[in-house]
């Protein structure tokens, strides 16, 4: 299947904000572990937050899918799994990382795996910060990759974690850490990719009765004994999603208002809206919505997007549209995602007719004259969804597998067409 994007001239849409995968994945979690009953409210159901609840069914818990909620029945820290599982965790980093601790919970061992990408994604650090609180982390293949098998029991203690490849090593450990039988600290030598993501664990942490310290990002510590407790949740909208509307505003013109955001989240993809400011657009937030809009022209700009990964490839589409070119910092991890995003971003601008220039940890776009092309997104959810945006200002683009932004945001293309726009 292919979709065809033609280019559009400015344009006057609201959306509603589609709800966080990041606190969706969490919340189950959360509630999976906790004592009692949870009703999440509002949650995202996508392909990456469906391998998740399968996963956390797959030990033992109870939950169902219900209109516009989840009710999952608490395991109370011990995952009821009658023998060993093996859990396929597709290619959803987050729900083979955030597993990963919690199968120590489980009183069997748990085989975690998943698409052959997620065979090249590595888990080291992780392993070895396990192996440190006492579990027994196998490497069923090649050493420091999945599939991993997980069994022993979560002692705690202290630990250091290299965080520089995925903020969700330590986000892993801190969301298990509750249960462990000792506090649980963990030393973070080196600043952790993706670091807003650890501020989004915490508030679920907390908001589920956690007790958890922490020095900014290099120092927590999570008390042993203070259980999750079943609640009624509410899950937030997602800026990540949200990025590819305000974006439609940037290269198009006009104006796009995206309804259901909290205007104070934690979420660190807030930020790709100062990077749109800082190009030339007004940004105005309300109680529950913010509002991009484009009336003249866009300026390139340089900006460190280390905390908000998921939108540098919407921004770098953005930057492709401006007058002069934008210098993208704090992106080397994004190697380690779906796909190679860096590359396969500066791939396609160059195929389009853009200058692109590539270090270890920045991408620079310098804007010239574009023309659409066809687009593998290399089952890349986010690829997919930000060449679609930058398609409505050039035209002639074609989008292969469009399907895969079912990992995170089902109804993207619907939004698009409802209002127009294909």
């Amino acid at each position: 299947m292919i979709v065809r994007v033609s280019q559009t001239g400015p344009v006057d849409a609201a959306f509603p904000a589609p709800p966080s995968k990041s606190y969706t994945h969490r919340a189950l979690i959360a509630g999976a572990l906790a004592t009692g009953r949870t009703r999440i409210e509002g949650p995202l159901r996508a392909a990456d937050t469906e391998l998740t609840a399968r996963g956390l069914e797959a030990l033992g818990v109870q939950l169902e899918w219900l209109p516009g909620e989840i009710a999952v029945a608490g395991c109370g820290g011990t995952f009821p799994a009658p023998g060993e599982v093996t859990i396929d965790c597709g290619n959803s980093g987050t729900t083979l990382r955030l597993l990963t601790s919690s199968a120590l919970l489980s009183q069997h061992p748990v085989v975690l795996t998943g698409s052959s990408r997620m065979l090249e994604r590595p888990v080291g650090p992780l392993a070895g910060a396990l192996r440190a609180l006492g579990g027994d982390v196998a490497f069923v293949g090649e050493p420091g990759f999945p599939p991993i098998r997980i069994s022993g029991r979560l002692r705690g203690g202290r630990t250091a974690i290299d965080g520089s490849i995925s903020s969700q090593f330590v986000s892993s450990i801190l969301m298990a850490a509750p249960y462990a039988e000792e506090d649980v600290e963990l030393t973070l030598p080196a600043t952790p990719a993706s670091r807003s993501y650890l501020d989004v664990t915490a508030d679920v942490m907390l908001g589920f009765g956690a007790q958890i310290e922490r020095r900014g990002y290099e120092w927590f510590r999570v008390e042993s004994g203070r259980a999750y407790r079943g609640r009624d949740y509410r899950v937030e909208g997602d800026y990540s999603s949200a990025s590819y509307l305000f974006a439609v505003a940037a290269v198009c013109g006009g104006r796009v208002t995206v309804t259901g955001l909290n205007p104070t989240s934690v979420q660190g993809d807030r930020r790709f809206l100062d990077a749109l400011e800082a190009m030339g657009c007004r940004v105005t937030a309300g109680a529950d919505a913010v509002t991009v809009e484009r009336t003249g022209d866009l300026e390139g700009i340089e900006i460190d997007m280390s905390s908000s990964p998921d939108t540098v490839q919407t921004l770098a589409a953005v930057a492709a549209t401006a007058g002069s070119p934008t210098t993208i910092t704090g992106t080397a991890h994004l190697q380690y995602k779906e796909s190679d995003r860096v590359g396969v971003t500066a791939d396609t601008l160059r195929r389009m007719g853009a200058g692109v220039e590539v270090t270890e940890d920045s991408l620079t776009v310098t804007p010239a004259p574009l023309h659409g092309v066809a687009v593998d997104p290399h089952d890349d959810h986010r690829t997919a969804m930000a060449f679609a945006v930058l398609g409505l200002a050039v035209g002639g683009m074609a989008i292969r597998d469009p399907e895969c932004v079912e990992k995170s945001f089902p109804g993207f293309w619907e939004a698009l067409y409802g209002e127009g726009l294909l």
